[in-house]
């Protein structure tokens, strides 16, 4: 025959959560005790009794304070607005002052070789006005702890509140950043449809070329341009497709490099987010240049940043007569600014000897 035994494990003396706690208390309660012992020093005008003062108030004030605070810890956790429990705690530190003061003033008279009262003695107006004194710093530790921790608490709170500000703050950023990157593809597929049907009736064999290309550039871009990010590489490619598909309308007043180092190859960047910068170039600087000119790509690591460069030789800032524009520079800034913030931004400035750089900047990260 067999039995099973059952064996209820004791009550631990404080929860693993509580330990910390009561040892922080404690270090507050230590301060009291030396400010406590300041204070006598002062009130009976004698400062060469300040260590004795220390040693007797460190005695009695932090060992009473640890059976408080751990008997408020481990039943009354929580007191504001329990007054029942502040009852009972301080039922529990009136219990604790007397033996507190008692024990404290034999430790201290141990270390420091003094000769202290007996029990026989305490029942004394002097000795009870000590143990009073005890139990006002009792109190006045308990409230100093439970203040900080309702400080504490109210911190935690507002912090936990702008996680969840943030949280929700970065869901509308990326449904507001999803919004932007979609009005990229809808303006450039326009302006090639509108160019693609002039060139239909004039000269088809053009039209039929820039159809190939288009039809290229949209292999190469649809797919990265529903993610959430992409590669340089995939992204020069892009390029690549959409200024050959230009190159096709321009005929010889467009040419272009594209100058990618093969380290930056696996660099991440938002989808599409050359685009609009090269089609400005395209139609502020080059189209309406009677000769046309030349674009050059390129990217390089300055500093752990990818700074990436798109130069035209066109005619140059403010000399466009061509109106709109409105989603190029604008988006890319929003878009950068939805997603890095403060740590990538772009740059439009002037070339030499004529045309227009734009420098992105952003963190260099590697998929």
């Amino acid at each position: 025959m067999s039995s099973l035994t059952h064996t209820t494990p004791a009550p631990a003396l404080a929860e693993p959560s509580i330990l910390p706690t009561l040892a922080r208390d404690i270090r507050l309660s230590a301060l009291v005790s030396a400010l406590a012992a300041v204070l006598i020093v002062l009130l009976i005008a004698k400062p060469e009794t300040l260590f004795e003062q220390l040693v007797y108030s460190l005695c009695i004030g932090v060992p009473g304070f640890a059976v408080v605070d751990l008997a408020r810890l481990r039943f009354w956790p929580v007191l504001d607005g329990h007054p029942g429990r502040w009852l009972a705690l301080v039922g529990v530190m009136l219990l604790v002052a007397g033996p507190a003061h008692f024990t404290g003033v034999h430790l201290a008279g141990a270390l420091l070789g003094d000769t202290v009262p007996g029990l026989a003695e305490y029942p004394s107006v002097g000795r009870l006005s000590y143990v009073a004194f005890t139990f006002l710093g009792l109190v006045t530790m308990s409230l100093l702890v439970v203040h900080r921790e309702r400080v504490q608490g109210i911190e935690r709170a507002h912090h936990e509140a702008r996680l969840r500000a943030e949280t929700i703050e970065r869901q509308a950023l990326q449904a507001q950043l999803r919004l932007l990157q979609a009005q990229i593809e809808p303006h450039m597929l326009f302006n090639t449809l509108a160019n693609l049907q002039g060139l239909i009736a004039i000269d088809p064999e053009r039209a039929n070329g820039m159809l190939d290309q288009l039809i290229q550039y949209l292999r190469a871009t649809l797919g990265a341009a529903r993610s959430e990010s992409t590669t340089l590489a995939e992204e020069f490619a892009a390029m690549d497709a959409y200024l050959g598909l230009m190159q096709v309308r321009m005929g010889a007043r467009l040419a272009y490099r594209l100058e990618l180092p093969p380290t930056l190859r696996r660099a991440k960047l938002p989808p599409m987010l050359l685009q609009p910068l090269v089609e400005n170039a395209i139609v502020h600087g080059l189209e309406p240049k009677i000769e046309g000119g030349d674009v050059r790509i390129s990217a390089e690591e300055r500093d752990g940043l990818l700074d990436i460069r798109i130069l035209d030789t066109g005619l140059g800032l403010g000399q466009s007569t061509h109106g709109g524009g409105g989603v190029g520079l604008a988006t890319t800034r929003e878009r950068l600014r939805v997603l890095y913030g403060e740590r990538a931004g772009v740059l439009l400035a002037p070339a030499a000897p004529q045309g227009t750089l734009v420098r992105l900047t952003l963190p260099l990260e590697t998929a």
